[in-house]
């Protein structure tokens, strides 16, 4: 049977990290990241951002990672109007395309507020996937990517993180899972805790089968490992993405390239 159950070059885990509001201490949180390797997405408020005269040598910190929307005024986009959602929304997406030079699909919910009207409005705006402000404290992949639920805030993520390496990395039973930690930067200058975050970094830092990744990336990966077409006895498979997808077999892991068919024994 076909499971899909691996992440982009056939690893077998995913680890992703996500913060919000574009905080000054996002340069040391970045460079943090970038020494252990660790890819993340920040999603941040076009509108907040200017008036503070933030300087597009700013930005470049986050080379390298994703730059996502946060809502231009960071409104919760539960208690405005529809169309005013769609202003903050198309107006950050605007902000930072033109910043990028790329498009920009993503977005955690301000203050992690939403529901079904907001996340309509989110899909004719262009937006793919919407982180929320509600812990799982496990790996799972979401249903629906508009309602992106992290693993856990940084706070728990020391704990979380050590049973996530300990008992589902190191078990080759396991596969397929995220850990998807979020937060807010300003939080370790005010806490004063850089260290909680160093070392959450080095549990799970350089794993040869876990894969660092952005949101954007995963839901990019997942989307098209999803659209994968199997033949009723599911010993074809069809791959109409361009992108390639790993998956296993008989648990023998197999590379499906974009517009490729496989036939399995």
């Amino acid at each position: 049977m076909i499971k899909l159950n691996l992440f982009k070059g056939g690893k077998r885990h995913a680890v992703t990290f996500s913060y919000d509001d574009g905080a000054i201490f996002d340069e040391r949180l970045v460079g943090i990241f970038n020494k252990y390797g660790i890819k993340a997405t920040f999603h941040l408020n076009s509108g907040f951002l200017a008036k503070q005269n933030r300087s597009a040598d700013f930005f470049s910190i986050y080379d390298g990672h994703e730059i996502s929307c946060h809502g231009a005024e960071h409104a919760s986009l539960s208690k405005i109007p529809l169309s005013n959602v769609v202003n903050e929304v198309l107006r950050d997406r605007v902000a930072w395309e033109k910043l990028t030079g790329a498009p920009v699909r993503g977005l955690s919910y301000p203050d992690g507020g939403y529901n079904e009207d907001v996340k309509n409005a989110l899909k004719a705006c262009g937006i793919a996937y919407a982180r929320t402000a509600r812990s799982t404290e496990f790996f799972s992949l979401p249903k629906d990517f508009l309602e992106w639920q992290p693993t856990c805030h940084h706070r728990n993520a020391p704990e979380i993180a050590k049973r996530f390496m300990n008992q589902f990395v190191a078990d080759s039973y396991f596969s397929g899972l995220l850990l998807y930690i979020y937060g807010h930067s300003h939080d370790f200058d005010r806490e004063n805790n850089w260290e909680l975050i160093e070392d959450v970094c080095r549990t799970v830092a350089h794993h040869d089968d876990i894969w660092y990744a952005t949101s954007i990336e995963i839901y990019d990966y997942v989307t098209a490992a999803r659209r994968l077409v199997t033949s009723a006895d599911g010993k074809i498979v069809h791959n109409p993405s361009c992108m390639s997808v790993w998956f296993t077999y008989d648990e023998k892991p197999y590379e499906i390239k974009g517009g490729e068919t496989l036939t399995l024994s």
